[in-house]
């Protein structure tokens, strides 16, 4: 495979790196991690800065090279990443495309291109566990409506989203990956109550959401009714195999400034750390080319779950390869470079599917072996 940028790549690469030059100096400072109205305002702003210069687009439905060589540039030079946009920008939105009727990709898409509308991701519940499928948040046709009671919990950016890619229960009796219906809910709508979550890191962009007879259009419904399991794995697999892209960008980065401060401390002379950071260069390197693969998908499918599994692992061990560079004391230290996100990478292996839950997708749906009972 030539991975070298073409003559039109080159020119977008270039002309992009003259636009980031000139866009970034202009940025207002970045709010506090805090502050999340303004935080949004911060990411929504980017987004229409964005769209209006013709980058509004490259998360879906732009060549892959195009999206790849975006997301490099972007993350080298600094700019903001999609922020409290990601759900929209990177879930949501490309299941929308994906799975959407005309009306909906028209309702919904545009607000999120032009840095309008904010979305969270009501997937998880408190009793389900790693287990998505034993989902209990019950919805009920009414007439043109239906209407959901439940919870849900670790939905990311809930606070300040306009609209919520949310999975209900429709069918108490079908089997349990058969009676689940995807739903695009109004945040607005009574009878939500948010209660924000916060981390270990100090952050609180997670929340418990409780929903108590909220009223959703049918119009909302994103597939067939009881048929939102299969549209479930497809923003899953946008979930797994394409949101992280411009991560791995960052954690080659931070490989590389791992390893010019090892050799400023003197740390670079162990041997055992020097071997970690090559090891470590030529994970990222094959985790970059098996992203390389997956955007190249329209869908991404269990390609995705083979990069989210590895990915995971990866950047865990990243992070303890920095604790090592910072030595013992400083990694206490949440003001170091590298210390919240230590914290943070430890969620990796829960977030957006336990690895427990990837290696029994790798192991069913790509090696072919039987599955457990």
């Amino acid at each position: 495979m030539d991975l070298t940028d073409t003559p039109q790549e080159a020119e977008f690469r270039a002309r992009l790196r003259e636009w980031l030059g000139k866009a970034l100096p202009s940025l207002p400072p970045r709010p506090s991690p805090d502050d999340w109205p303004g935080r949004r305002a911060y990411d929504l702003g980017w987004q229409r800065t964005l769209y209006d210069a013709g980058y509004g687009e490259v998360h879906w439905g732009a060549d892959p090279a195009v999206r790849m060589i975006f997301l490099e540039e972007t993350e080298k030079a600094g700019a903001p990443y999609v922020g409290a946009n990601f759900v929209g920008l990177l879930h949501a939105g490309p299941t929308v495309a994906a799975e959407g009727s005309d009306e909906q990709r028209a309702r919904w898409l545009p607000p999120v291109l032009r840095g309008e509308e904010v979305w969270c991701q009501g997937f998880s519940e408190p009793d389900a566990g790693s287990d998505l499928a034993a989902l209990r948040t019950r919805a009920w046709r009414d007439g043109d409506d239906y209407v959901v009671s439940g919870s849900k919990i670790w939905t990311s950016h809930a606070e300040v989203a306009d609209w919520c890619e949310l999975l209900v229960r429709t069918d108490l009796d079908a089997p349990k990956h058969r009676g689940i219906t995807w739903l695009a809910m109004p945040m607005d709508a009574p009878g939500i109550t948010v209660r924000p979550l916060r981390t270990l890191a100090g952050s609180d962009e997670f929340a418990e959401v409780f929903l108590d007879e909220v009223r959703v259009p049918v119009a909302n419904r994103v597939g067939e009714e009881n048929d939102g399991w299969r549209v479930t794995m497809v923003t899953l697999s946008f979930e797994r195999g394409t949101a992280f892209v411009g991560e791995v960008v960052a954690c080659r980065r931070v490989l590389g400034e791992l390893a010019l401060a090892a050799r400023e401390n003197g740390r670079w002379e162990d041997p055992v750390l020097r071997r970690r950071l090559g090891r470590l260069n030529a994970e990222f390197r094959a985790l970059w080319r098996l992203t390389q693969w997956n955007v190249s998908k329209s869908v991404p499918g269990v390609g995705g779950s083979v990069f989210k599994l590895r990915y995971s692992h990866a950047r865990q061990e990243l992070y303890e390869a920095a604790a090592e560079v910072l030595g013992d004391w400083a990694a206490l230290d949440l003001d170091r470079p590298w210390v919240l996100d230590r914290l943070s990478s430890l969620s990796y292996t829960i977030a957006a599917g336990t690895s427990q839950i990837q290696h029994s997708i790798v192991a069913e749906r790509v090696l072919g072996l039987p599955k457990g009972r």
